[in-house]
């Protein structure tokens, strides 16, 4: 066992908090020895330093335990036993403390956010840009700020908690869902990559309050004619009043409608295919465009075929149309609250449904994928033929609802 013996010369007297607070400098450093090898060191400029002495591997040593006043003597005291029972373990104290302070910068650059960062910058190619940013923003609002500077390897359930439940105390229950969900895959990152050992987030199921599930605002049926008649006569952007029009013959998402691209459209066989990168569930669609469709889109070629976007921003053609452009219009002809862009793909598909179109038609249309494993082998263009004929029905069905609504009739087909 290696033992610790004390600088010759050093007078061992028991130190006192007085006797530390009264020692003045002199010309030289001097030394206050409290016993153990354990003394404070007096230098010229009055600061003092506390110092162990000790002897390890058959060398001479010292531990630095830190300056007087901000370590008192009784701290002093308590990092001198622990060093000293470092050495009764063979262990060198000073490179325990090295050791020691290699893993406080570990874990400060293994911080919640650095690996946050890190995750949703490999994730993020993956991912739709627009939802990757939410997902970004959304943790830079509400977990950064609690958890980001913390260690991931520490983080426990219960401070994950307290983090998303501020979130719940908005009435953001949505939002405390998808930031838990977030936050899980990170921690699995960071077990993935070394720097975590569980995930906190699987011990939260169960514990946020269950979101309330609601379906954006659409159109019912006997509220379509007057929404098209007013559509018909908007006086506003022709580009806006045609982007809402697509809107309502395809019932694509939003996101989907504005970045729209000139090359993903085949006018010779009539379908707009959208690559897997820009949808949801990151699959390729195929869109049967009706004759309607097609029409808009050729009066869209006129206007915009010198740009890649089939519907540019105005400003800025580079780019796609803002989200705005689809609810400009619908806030002015008066349907704020009442519809969304996104309400169009309920109401075509409760319609649809009504009049006995085939369910798995009207969900591939959609873009939907069927959890059940079997129903869920996904061929994107399957059914395309009866979706070509079911995209021509809904577009009759729409230019019908304004007048006598004399539209083709699904009723007396049965399911297949």
């Amino acid at each position: 066992m290696v033992t610790a013996k004390p600088y010759a010369g050093v007078t061992i007297m028991p130190l006192t908090d007085i006797a530390i607070r009264t020692a003045k400098p002199k010309d030289k450093p001097y030394k206050l020895a409290d016993g153990g090898s354990l003394y404070l060191l007096v230098q010229p400029n009055g600061s003092k330093w506390w110092r162990y002495a000790y002897r390890f591997g058959g060398k001479q040593k010292l531990l630095a335990l830190g300056t007087y006043p901000e370590v008192g003597l009784a701290e002093a005291r308590k990092h001198h036993m622990a060093a000293r029972k470092q050495l009764a373990s063979n262990i060198d104290p000073n490179e325990a403390k090295k050791e020691a302070k290699r893993a406080v910068l570990l874990n400060a650059e293994n911080n919640f956010e650095s690996v946050a960062r890190e995750w949703h910058e490999t994730k993020s190619h993956s991912l739709n840009p627009r939802y990757a940013g939410f997902v970004l923003r959304r943790l830079e609002a509400d977990i950064f700020p609690k958890l980001g500077s913390r260690p991931i390897r520490d983080i426990t359930a219960p401070e994950l908690l307290l983090a998303l439940r501020e979130i719940e105390k908005r009435g953001a229950h949505e939002v405390a869902h998808r930031a838990m969900k977030a936050c899980g895959q990170i921690f699995m990152y960071g077990i993935a990559t070394g720097r975590a050992d569980r995930n906190p987030a699987a011990d939260l199921r169960g514990a946020l309050k269950t979101p309330k599930k609601e379906n954006f605002a659409h159109l019912q049926e006997s509220e379509l004619p007057e929404f098209v008649q007013k559509l018909e006569t908007y006086q506003g952007m022709r580009q806006n009043q045609l982007a809402v029009k697509l809107l309502m013959l395809t019932f694509v998402r939003t996101t989907e409608l504005r970045g729209a691209l000139w090359s993903e459209i085949d006018f010779d066989k009539a379908e707009w295919r959208i690559p897997a990168e820009r949808m949801k569930m990151r699959r390729p669609h195929i869109v049967p465009l009706s004759q309607q469709a097609v029409l808009i889109l050729k009066e869209l070629k006129l206007m915009n075929g010198s740009w890649q976007f089939v519907f540019p921003n105005p400003y800025k053609p580079i780019k796609c149309m803002s989200e705005n452009g689809v609810l400009n219009v619908i806030y002015r002809m008066g349907y704020r609250g009442r519809t969304t862009g996104h309400g169009f793909r309920h109401t075509a598909s409760t319609i649809l449904n009504e009049n006995n179109f085939n369910r798995d038609h009207v969900e591939r249309q959609l873009a939907h994928v069927e959890t059940n494993k079997v129903r869920g082998v996904y061929n994107h263009a399957e059914y395309l033929p009866e979706r070509h004929k079911m995209m021509q029905w809904w577009a009759d069905y729409i230019d019908g609802s304004v007048s006598s609504r004399n539209v083709p009739s699904a009723k007396k087909k049965s399911r297949q």
